[in-house]
């Protein structure tokens, strides 16, 4: 081969480079800028589908589930009282100046038979698309039909005769037990085991979705990091390949990426956080207090019934030792004359550390939970008054093992300081203003998620279509120096 020929060779084979060249170009700029679409693309749908499952969780806790525990718990409370207000009646019968009195007992009765109703209307039309909750309100309600016919001839046979404070009729006790029987065995357990059932579908949503808000967070900041990278290379390929500083469009691009990547995040795991504090700090003390009240006013009532029915005096006595072991747990206190001195000395250990917390039950549950500002006061003067109406109990007990059945049912029955119904209705005042106190942060962390994710459904595709927008603009006046 000549000198000649030679030179030839390696011009026409440096021509076939610069063409394998100016051939690869266009298509690596082609190929970053879809990898630069389909990634914008799939950030947001990534932001999209997690905020979407965000805000079904705090849609489900807020409007539908968690309405529907507080209401079937509430309707727990509401019978409970219903049933303590007709042995009200029958202790006092009509007697004048005694304790309650007839007439506010029978008021009560009914205020709280139109609660129960309400609440279980709310629990049905709440849980409409489930056919298994629709048959356990169902039940309650058959129940609480029954219920209510047995306490009406209870009442009306009571209503016949004149007796003693304390010495209702055989005829009207006979009747009360049959209907307390039937609350006992059949009413309260099925609103009971309707509550745990929606609080367990709750507990498990939340969980889902809590985790599900977390791993989108995630995956979105992957994504996000993966489509500015890409278009930083896009950047550094034409700045490279055209001899130019900065392509202002992909830099724009890459701004717009960033600002809705940490956006995003943000707003996944600002959604995440309301959607913890409305359920884990707020809703799980709203149930456990709820609880708490609705079996204080079933141990409130034993103390009645105890009163009422001597016959099952052990058993009622049992029965309070039982839900008040359920408010705050004392394995210590195994017998009901030692709980009040067992629950004084828990008090002063947490008095001095309170992180020493004795007791568990629901008012345990609350005092392990405690989050907002005033929270831990109103549970320290809820703890307080339950503690002096637990010391009460041993003087009506006393009173009525002496025979005397009147200052008896005056002790338990009346409103007035110094008697037992008394400062139960304080402990009930403080433990009413501790479950509206987290009410309210429930409520307000529901309404910040829903108000910080309402313009997100728009939002992630519209970021997305202006990347691919400015990506396209900003490849195209170099594609356009191929043709």
């Amino acid at each position: 081969m000549t000198g000649d020929e030679a030179m030839s060779v390696v011009i026409s084979g440096g021509s076939a480079v610069r063409r394998r060249s100016r051939a690869t170009t266009p298509q690596r700029i082609w190929a970053l800028t879809i990898a630069v679409a389909v990634l914008a693309v799939v950030l947001a749908a990534v932001v999209a589908q997690g905020v979407t499952g965000v805000r079904g969780g705090l849609r489900d806790i807020g409007h539908r589930s968690g309405p529907q525990v507080v209401a079937t718990s509430d309707a727990y409370f509401a019978l409970n009282d219903m049933d303590a207000q007709v042995a009200n009646v029958l202790l006092v019968g009509d007697q004048r100046n005694l304790g309650v009195g007839r007439d506010k007992a029978l008021g009560i009765y009914e205020q709280r038979r139109r609660q129960a109703d309400a609440d279980l209307q709310q629990a049905a039309a709440v849980g409409a698309g489930d056919p298994a909750a629709q048959r356990a309100i169902r039940t309650v309600l058959d129940a609480l039909g029954r219920y209510e016919a047995l306490t009406a001839q209870a009442i009306l046979v009571d209503g016949d005769s004149h007796h003693a404070a304390g010495r209702p009729s055989p005829t009207a006790v006979g009747l009360y037990r049959q209907a307390t029987d039937l609350l006992k065995n059949r009413l309260l357990p099925a609103a009971a085991g309707l509550t745990e059932a929606n609080s367990g579908a709750l507990e498990h949503a939340y969980e889902a979705k809590h985790a599900q808000a977390v791993r989108t967070a995630v995956f979105a900041a992957l994504t996000g990091a993966a489509l500015i990278g890409v278009l930083i290379g896009l950047q550094i390929m034409l700045t490279r390949r055209f001899r130019r500083r900065f392509n202002p469009f992909l830099l724009l691009a890459t701004l717009v990426t960033g600002m809705m990547l940490v956006a995003g995040a943000s707003t996944l795991t600002g959604g995440a956080g309301h959607l913890r504090t409305a359920k884990k700090d707020a809703f799980d003390s709203v149930l456990a207090l709820s609880q708490a009240r609705a079996v204080g006013y079933d141990a409130n009532a034993d103390e009645s019934r105890y009163l009422v029915d001597p016959s099952r005096r052990p058993e009622y006595e049992r029965a309070f030792l039982a839900k008040t072991q359920q408010l705050a747990a004392l394995p210590s206190a195994t017998a009901l004359a030692g709980y009040p001195t067992a629950l004084r000395q828990g008090w002063n250990a947490y008095d001095a550390d309170h992180t020493d917390i004795r007791w568990g039950g629901y008012l345990g549950t609350e005092f392990h939970n405690i989050t907002f500002p005033g929270e831990r006061n109103l549970a320290e003067r809820t703890l307080q008054a339950f503690l002096t109406y637990q010391q009460d109990d041993p003087t009506m007990r006393v009173l009525a093992r002496q025979g005397r059945l009147h200052d008896a049912v005056r002790f338990d029955t009346a409103y007035t300081p110094g008697n037992s119904n008394y400062d139960f209705d304080q402990y009930d005042k403080n433990l009413t203003a501790l479950i509206d106190l987290n009410r309210s942060h429930f409520t307000t962390s529901i309404q910040a998620g829903e108000k910080d994710l309402s313009n997100w459904s728009l939002i992630p595709w519209a970021a997305a279509l202006g990347v691919v927008f400015l990506a396209f603009a900003g490849v195209r006046p170099r594609l356009a120096e191929y043709r």
